[in-house]
């Protein structure tokens, strides 16, 4: 019995080996088990990366061909070491920092040694390369941008590092990734697949021909091309306009959400984060914190809205009932509340109704019906907290979900944030004390591409669509229920009726009646936000920023959009210029207003931007 145990255990041992033996030689063909066969040699085919086009078809972003010198640390055989770093153009201690780099990464892995060599290097390398065993150039594409603008919308690629290739398998060393905009949102639709090559090698490690007469070969699958939302006529006009400006433009199609242009200034040329100068020039950009030209102003700036914030304080008031459009409120200067405090207004008639209080931008007008809506519950946490509702159904206060890689959330304060501010319930705090929010100021704070978004609800009369930028993939449109369906707001749509009529009439005879343009019925609103630093720890008033929001026609809209220039003095100065320039180049392609473009053109604001600080007076809130 004991004998008979022993075979069994002899034959079933026998049998293990011989089955894992033939699912290792036979049966296993994963793209592991494969890579890591020393008599298996994989190469990659890389597909070309997907174009980008703009709304109207015009290419923007194409491919280049790129050439990297590429390791297999194994296969390394002695080489002379001068010629290859001279051919090469790098020292000697480069290259063996890379080789060491390489050989820690995998020894049977390729790594890049030197990447993206120009053609003429590469045609030079490649007559030699037979005295370098263990190297071999890898075909690569890189972006060839066929625009200067939008570098914040296009994004750009860049070599993946060890973090991303641990979290994705996908990517090995040396592969390129999107890393911003478009490039990295929609990365995974412009990179394609990559092909893959397997070649068999003897014992002596010579290349015999394909493994397996290319059963397991695959073809590259190129990316897919992507059509964006952006108008890159209309964004280039934007950028033209923002010359020797800081600030952000958003404008965007209300009956659909699509962004037409989306500006921030200061910015770069695509171009400079393309090739082997793509590192220092990345960071020269990112190390000046002065004009911060990777800070993408229009997602990401977060500022006081100031004034075009009320409009949504009189929708607010119109749908709690606090306030109907006949009821007028006097004006002297200002608004008086507590013992002495006062919040300023400009001069104009009074007192007034809810349409001219909009078109005349009264600071009164509006700090009446926010003390109203709040203090319409039965304590200010309560009013503050339903206000704060209403703001953020038109996606003020939090992230908006758009197809965009960045952004920032913007800040509708509710209950918690004065409770914590004024220590509640040990200090008790009133309405007054949030008065600031009736005229877009104190602790709201809202991004350009949120504010172009509330322009486009106010549009559509109490709806919008989420911002997006994708409009198509390899030419059919995306049908994306997130950007198709719908957002309600919680106003009643007819209360948008007479703000409308206000903003209409901010053009026809209130602040902006200077920047009309014949023949097209703008709405909009002014906007001077004041603007506060620290500057040695002490708080410092800076010049005000210049805010504009603005739609067109009135009927019907078109274009929806916001504009925000830091520093810009008073909301007609400067937004409400650019504002009215990029609406008639929306809808007409051509401008009539050509004293407002020229004064646009001509005027700075470096010098101001130079200063530590202003001590000018600030200006009213209009």
């Amino acid at each position: 019995m004991r004998k008979l145990l022993l075979y069994l255990i002899i034959i079933s041992t026998g049998i293990v080996f011989i089955a894992r033996l033939f699912y290792l030689q036979i049966y296993n063909t994963s793209f592991t088990a494969l890579s890591e066969d020393n008599a298996i040699k994989v190469l990659y085919d890389y597909p070309q990366r997907g174009a980008i086009y703009d709304r109207n078809g015009k290419l923007l972003v194409t491919n280049q061909p790129s050439y990297d010198v590429m390791v297999i640390p194994r296969e390394l055989k002695p080489f002379d070491t001068l010629e290859f770093c001279s051919i090469l153009g790098i020292t000697k201690e480069k290259l063996i920092k890379q080789l060491k780099k390489a050989k820690v990464y995998s020894p049977r892995v390729p790594s890049v040694v030197v990447p993206q060599l120009t053609k003429n290097e590469y045609a030079f390398l490649q007559e030699k390369m037979r005295k370098f065993d263990g190297f071999y150039i890898q075909k690569r594409s890189l972006r060839d941008y066929q625009t200067t603008n939008g570098s914040n919308v296009l994004g750009y690629i860049a070599e993946v590092n060890d973090a991303l290739i641990e979290k994705d398998p996908y990517y090995l060393s040396g592969d390129l990734i999107g890393m911003q905009g478009v490039e990295k949102q929609y990365e995974k639709e412009l990179r394609g697949i990559k092909g893959i090559k397997r070649i068999q090698k003897d014992r002596f490690n010579r290349d015999i021909g394909p493994y397996k007469n290319k059963k397991y070969d695959t073809l590259p699958v190129n990316g897919k091309d992507l059509t964006i939302t952006i108008d890159e006529e209309l964004q280039a006009y934007g950028q033209q306009l923002m010359e020797n400006k800081r600030g952000g433009i958003v404008a965007i199609e209300p009956s659909s959400g699509e962004i037409l242009s989306l500006i921030t200034a200061p910015t770069y040329k695509p171009e400079l984060l393309v090739g082997r100068k793509r590192s220092p020039n990345y960071t020269r950009l990112h190390y000046d914190s002065i004009s911060r030209p990777l800070f993408d102003r229009g997602v990401k700036g977060e500022y006081p809205p100031g004034s075009p914030f009320k409009a949504i304080t009189a929708l607010i008031g119109l749908q709690e009932g606090v306030v109907d459009t006949q009821e007028s409120f006097f004006c002297n200067h200002g608004f008086r509340y507590g013992k002495k405090a006062k919040l300023g207004c400009h001069s104009h008639g009074s007192p007034l109704n809810m349409i001219p209080g909009i078109a005349q931008s009264c600071n009164a007008y509006f700090a009446n019906v926010y003390l109203r809506i709040i203090n319409k519950y039965d304590t200010p946490q309560k009013g503050i907290d339903n206000w704060k509702k209403h703001a953020e159904s038109f996606g003020l206060g939090n992230y908006l979900g758009n197809d965009l890689s960045s952004g920032s959330k913007g800040l509708i304060p509710n209950s918690d944030f004065y409770n914590k501010q004024y220590q509640y319930p040990k200090y008790k705090w009133y309405a007054t004390a949030t008065i600031s929010n009736a005229i877009g100021q104190g602790a709201v704070l809202a991004t350009p591409i949120q504010l172009a978004n509330m322009t486009a609800a106010i549009a559509n009369r109490g709806h919008f669509y989420t911002p997006h930028i994708l409009k198509a993939i390899d030419g059919e449109p995306i049908h994306i229920e997130t950007y198709t369906k719908p957002k309600y707001t919680t106003i009643n749509k007819e209360h948008f009726t007479p703000v409308i009529e206000g903003m209409h009439q901010v053009y026809t005879q209130g602040t902006a009646r200077s920047l009309q343009v014949e023949g097209i019925d703008i709405c909009g609103k002014t906007g001077t936000a004041e603007n506060y630093t620290k500057i040695d720890g002490k708080r410092m008033q800076l010049t005000d920023h210049s805010v504009f929001i603005a739609f067109a026609p009135k009927e019907n809209p078109k274009i929806a959009l916001a504009v925000f220039i830091e520093n810009g003095h008073w909301g007609s100065r400067y937004a409400g210029k650019i504002a009215s320039l990029m609406i008639e180049k929306h809808l007409r392609g051509i401008i009539s207003r050509t004293d407002l473009e020229a004064w646009v053109l001509t005027h700075s604001l470096e010098e101001e931007y130079a200063k530590p600080y202003s001590n000018k007076p600030f200006k009213i809130n209009q």
